[in-house]
């Protein structure tokens, strides 16, 4: 059913006193909650919804969470608790009054982004561009020039190697026996755990050559198990679908080689891929490929999406600029990429590769050299937000995901520059109240800076 409304309700509680009337109204979350288009989403998402069953969740109060989760990094469950702590966090989220009681169960949460989608969480996304443009964090003039690169967004797997993911496979397959009925010729439940141990142990030890003994004997055991289910079940239609998922992993992973491309690296989240980065200290990276868009002035993130398949970079460019386009409604003017997109074969917007020495006038010169200041942004996104490991199921919640992260860190922008405003009227203010009472004080040098 429709989601109901938070309307403001015109009469007073009497033992009670609304969050407007205790809040500083110069906070920064005070502030980005009058700049933020909430009927917007109350418009777009409000189609998603049926007529039936009982009233949904407050969509306003959805997406201030989504916002609050990803602008300061932390999960589901921790939003919801300090939601309950936090008296702007309920502000900006539309309470009226403070709440003691946990607004929602947080898987709630899950179910809305399942809800709202991929065009939801760039909706999610675009709206913060509008609210950055009020603000001042982004300037109009700035969306003309962007900066776009890659990196690899890692799934929450652990590091697959070939034991691991044999025994674990022939765990689950085992345990989906057990739940169906399925009487086992035998589960090797015993001699999987200590061939895994061992495997391990002669690995840390460098004796490969037994390590790869006890590798043959785990990758034997799935076998006799997947070929003794298989036997179990033929001709059992009822419950042939159950064990088909299993199956096709299982019968997967005994038939890749060393030398293989799109391996199976995890159970759970077959869509992982190895991604070859080429650094010292991490040369792979277990996750997906993701484009990011920000402009070449402000770093505030106007485009991001992941693509699977590992595709090259020149590859993404073309997506990534038809989406900063949809998104900003701005045309591009100028590109700056790395040497990573060279051979990309897009003639306009003219995009300038790093590096570059031919017809560069001083300001292409500054605004290329300017390039390298997305690689902070990527950084932050991954320490400060939730790029650097993606909980979400699947590839919908990999894309999902990197729009939110996309949000998270022009949210935390958006702040930064409402801090910055009210330090600044903070120290106008001091200064004016002073500058009369004592003969010299910094607050002289102050205003005559600031004119």
């Amino acid at each position: 059913m429709q989601p109901k409304e938070q309307k403001q309700s015109p009469q007073l509680d009497m033992f009670r006193k609304r969050l407007g009337n205790m809040l500083n109204h110069q906070h920064e979350l005070y502030r980005l909650a009058g700049l933020i288009e909430w009927e917007v989403f109350e418009r777009e998402f409000g189609e998603l919804y049926s007529e039936n069953g009982r009233p949904g969740i407050p969509i306003r109060l959805m997406a201030g969470l989504t916002y609050l989760g990803h602008a300061f990094g932390i999960s589901d469950e921790e939003v919801v608790r300090r939601w309950v702590e936090n008296p702007y966090w309920q502000f900006f989220c539309g309470e009226e009054y403070f709440r003691h009681d946990f607004p929602i169960d947080p898987s709630s949460l899950s179910r809305w982004r399942k809800r709202i989608g991929e065009k939801g969480s760039e909706l999610i996304l675009k709206i913060t561009l509008s609210v950055g443009l009020r603000s001042g964090a982004v300037r109009e003039s700035s969306l003309e020039r962007i900066t776009v690169d890659t990196t690899v967004q890692p799934k929450a797997v652990a590091f697959p190697t070939d034991s691991r993911l044999y025994n674990r496979s022939r765990e689950r397959l085992v345990k989906l026996a057990a739940k169906n009925g399925v009487d086992l010729r035998q589960s090797y439940s015993r001699l999987g755990v200590q061939a895994l141990l061992k495997a391990g142990r002669y690995l840390h030890a460098r004796q490969g050559k037994r390590a790869r003994r006890e590798i043959r004997k785990l990758k034997t055991f799935l076998g006799r198990v997947y070929r003794d289910i298989l036997r179990k079940i033929d001709g059992r239609q009822d419950i042939k679908p159950v064990f088909q998922p299993e199956l096709l992993l299982a019968a997967r992973l005994l038939s890749q080689e060393k030398k293989d491309k799109n391996k199976l690296y995890s159970l759970h989240a077959p869509e992982v891929e190895c991604i070859a980065k080429g650094k010292a200290h991490k040369k792979y990276e277990f996750g997906v490929k993701v484009s990011i868009a920000a402009t070449n002035r402000d770093n505030f993130v106007v485009g991001m999406f992941a693509e699977h398949g590992n595709p090259y970079d020149g590859h993404t460019l073309s997506k990534a600029l038809e989406q900063v386009e949809r998104i900003t409604g701005e045309t591009i003017e100028r590109g700056f990429v790395d040497r990573g997109y060279r051979g990309h074969g897009i003639a306009k917007p003219e995009i300038f590769i790093s590096g570059r020495r031919r017809g560069m006038t001083p300001q292409l010169k500054k605004e290329l050299k300017r390039r390298s200041a997305i690689e902070p942004v990527i950084g932050h996104m991954k320490a400060d937000g939730k790029l650097g490991r993606n909980h979400l199921l699947g590839e919908l919640g990999d894309k999902i995901n990197a729009l939110l992260c996309g949000a998270g860190h022009n949210i935390r922008l958006i702040l930064k520059k409402l801090r910055e405003i009210f330090l600044f009227i903070v120290l106008v203010k001091w200064s004016r109240e002073t500058r009369y009472s004592d003969p010299w004080h910094p607050g002289d040098e102050f205003m005559a800076a600031i004119g």
